[in-house]
């Protein structure tokens, strides 16, 4: 019993050394944040070979201003902009899309409208009829 207990711990501490190998800093995972309107996005994620080709959706600007529109929960309220939300998560194909509150509203109702036109017209998601 001792013997087991001890090649346990011995391969427990083993274990814990190997994986903190090679690590200086903790790993963290990526924040969503809104679209800018500094056009500063921060470097291209890197798409799959196989992966269909994606458009960007670039940032809504107020007509002639070149200010970006104000956020779409400060515009439709927070209730409607969380739905507007969650239709755009369920149509989008894009891997970053712009479905966040934080985005004007036409940012978002936009790639609702890209995406529902690329289903066939007979396997329509019911969140692009709303």
């Amino acid at each position: 019993m001792a013997r087991l207990s001890l090649l346990l711990v011995l391969t427990a501490a083993s274990t814990l050394a190997l994986s903190a190998c090679g690590q200086t800093e903790p790993v963290q995972a990526p924040v969503e944040t809104p679209v800018e309107a500094s056009g500063d996005t921060g470097p291209a994620p890197e798409m799959p070979m196989d992966a269909p080709p994606q458009e960007e959706a670039p940032v809504a600007e107020a007509e002639g201003s070149g200010v970006a529109q104000s956020a779409c929960r400060d515009t439709i309220g927070e209730a409607a902009s969380a739905r507007l939300v969650e239709r755009c998560i369920a149509v989008s194909p894009a891997t970053r899309p712009p479905c966040n509150a934080a985005n004007p509203c036409a940012l978002i109702e936009d790639e609702i409208d890209r995406s529902c036109r690329q289903f066939p017209a007979n396997d329509t998601p019911a969140e692009c009829a709303a």
